[in-house]
């Protein structure tokens, strides 16, 4: 359950530009993506504009602005990842959920996304499914990935 955006707000001095990735990055994992509200809120706490705010916040890609499914998928894009075949798993991945990176199912069941690195160059492809790595993925075990997911999400 996410905490209360006041109760985050509290945790961090008012004023204090320098707290604020630090305060977005709380948000973002706590609620899972940037409200219009919590832009606004945080602005408030902190003495910025929100179009400071969200200008900082889209610059990095970890920062959503819509809600995630129930199952965030993050794909490395980074060189390595990119090199070993990446672009066809993004590929088969926009086919099978019927969206774009950065976009989520209708029945809010899948996010998309794509990064830059998540660190794993040595075993790309690399996934990430709700935080959970995932490596050497390739096109032709997207079918069977998201086939377990909609199994869990059915059966949670």
């Amino acid at each position: 359950m996410a905490t209360d955006l006041e109760t985050i707000l509290k945790k961090y001095r008012q004023g204090k530009r320098e707290d604020l990735i630090p305060l977005l990055q709380e948000l973002q994992t706590d609620h899972g993506y940037l409200s219009e509200e919590s832009i606004i809120r945080v602005g408030s706490h902190l003495g910025l504009s929100t179009t400071k705010i969200f200008g900082l916040a889209t610059f990095y890609d970890q920062f959503r602005f819509i809600p995630s499914g129930k199952i965030h998928i993050k794909i490395c894009h980074g060189t390595s990842c990119f090199m070993n075949g990446s672009q066809s798993v993004i590929d088969k991945f926009k086919e099978e959920l019927k969206i774009a990176p950065g976009q989520t199912t209708r029945n809010g069941n899948f996010s998309l996304d794509v990064v830059t690195c998540m660190g794993g160059c040595y075993h790309g492809p690399v996934i990430m499914v709700n935080g959970e790595y995932q490596i050497h993925v390739r096109p032709e075990h997207v079918p069977d990935l998201i086939k377990k997911l909609k199994y869990i999400i059915d059966n949670d």
